[in-house]
């Protein structure tokens, strides 16, 4: 029987990338990189570096994205041994939510430890997330669904946004994190109750076991190499989100603060033309998936990010700060058009037995790269004393990268073998 997802299924799927987009965009881009470096005299000198925040940022956003490259795909991989998914995105979002709440109410070190934690269940709820997409699609709409919910979640952007304009000035940081933390919740609750998943029967065998996971990781990846072009797409993924994850996670907002010399004002409307882009492009590449293929996508979307770090790398080296503007607005648009085109294109290359596990992969490749992207950052500027112009030019480089090695992977639809197709309960 043909599966048709109910609009309520969409709706309440899209909302949670709302809900995660909050915190995205909230905490991991904005606020808590601004409290941060406000508040790096009170942390331990060996996390000041030069006495900035770069150090710090990037030591506990390594340390958060080493526990979910572990964790990632044995939560994928019991996703997908048996139904429903959402029991696992209940967690993962508590474990997100909670420790948000209490950001900037402890000392700096310690709210390091608990935006670690945030991150690790920010991203095991993507996980979950991104592979429930076939529940709330069909081939012919994925890509439109898709850039539904990349379009849909950018609005949390504006909700994050508008946190921080309503509580910062009145209140101060820790209200703006609450505040943050109860949206996330609040916008996450539809997907636990009204997503309708496909019917799945068990796969044969126990679960998969943590104390396996590292086992299941090396096994799930030498499973990639029997489906073509799998492999190489998650090695291309790992430079294209080393450089846009490392941007996001907190550093355009210290470019933009240290070498462009934005104020705090600044920076916020900055993120608001970076929130206008993307939308656009989620809605946009969403639609233009379905017509030209996530492989032509992701390629222009890539394109246009040397486009805009090459203007972000201007602003900073000639201090001209209107050239700050495109960096914002063109690095947006293909912001949502890459999420709306990558996650398509892991689907379509994907086999449907193996979904959750490799979307696990998928989680694990992006994180990963957002170890060494920070590594790479602080290397440049901490450790050897570089503007961060150059920093930037090396993400720069890690994009180019990326590019070059998706240059091999097609889009087609596979046929997949019997065994490679989920079965039905």
């Amino acid at each position: 029987m043909t599966w048709r997802p109910t609009r309520i299924s969409v709706g309440s799927w899209a909302l949670y990338d709302l809900a995660n987009t909050i915190f995205a965009l909230g905490v991991g881009s904005l606020y808590f990189a601004s409290w941060l470096t406000d508040e790096v005299g009170r942390l331990p000198s060996l996390l000041r570096g030069n006495g900035d925040a770069d150090l710090a940022l990037a030591v506990v956003v390594d340390a958060a994205m080493l526990l979910v490259i572990v964790l990632g795909p044995w939560i994928g991989a019991r996703s997908d041994h048996r139904g429903p998914r959402s029991r696992y995105l209940l967690p993962a979002t508590l474990l997100a939510v909670t420790p948000t709440f209490f950001l900037a109410t402890v000392s700096p070190a310690w709210s390091l430890a608990l935006y670690g934690l945030a991150l690790v269940g920010f991203n095991l709820g993507s996980v979950v997330y991104d592979a429930m997409l076939p529940d709330v699609s069909t081939p012919q709409n994925i890509g439109r669904v898709s850039g539904i919910g990349i379009a849909v979640g950018y609005l949390g952007s504006v909700v994050a946004w508008a946190i921080g304009e309503l509580l910062l000035d009145a209140h101060g940081y820790p209200w703006v994190f609450r505040a943050i933390a109860v949206a996330f919740l609040l916008f996450a609750l539809p997907s636990f109750f009204f997503v309708k998943e496909r019917p799945r029967a068990a796969a044969p065998g126990p679960s998969p076991r943590l104390a396996g996971s590292l086992r299941g990781l090396v096994a799930a990846w030498r499973r990639t190499r029997q489906y073509p072009g799998v492999t190489r797409f998650l090695v291309g993924r790992f430079f294209y989100t080393d450089a846009v994850n490392t941007l996001i996670a907190g550093f355009l907002t210290i470019y933009a603060i240290e070498e462009v010399g934005f104020t705090d004002a600044q920076v916020r409307d900055l993120l608001i033309v970076a929130i206008a882009g993307s939308i656009l492009g989620g809605f946009a590449g969403g639609r233009l998936v379905d017509v030209v293929g996530p492989r032509r996508l992701l390629h222009g979307a890539l394109h246009t990010w040397v486009v805009a770090f090459a203007a972000g790398i201007a602003a900073g080296a000639t201090g001209w700060q209107w050239l700050a503007w495109p960096l914002g607005a063109l690095g947006g648009l293909a912001l949502g058009a890459t999420w709306a085109a990558d996650r398509v294109y892991m689907q379509r290359i994907s086999p449907p037995r193996h979904l959750g596990e490799f979307y696990g992969l998928y989680a694990t490749v992006g994180r990963f790269a957002t170890i060494l992207g920070p590594l790479l950052w602080g290397l440049v500027v901490t450790v050897f004393g570089l503007p961060r112009e150059v920093a930037l030019v090396v993400l720069t480089l890690l994009l180019i990268t990326g590019r070059v090695i998706l240059q091999e992977v097609d889009d087609r639809p596979r046929d997949w073998a019997e065994a490679d197709l989920v079965a039905e309960g």
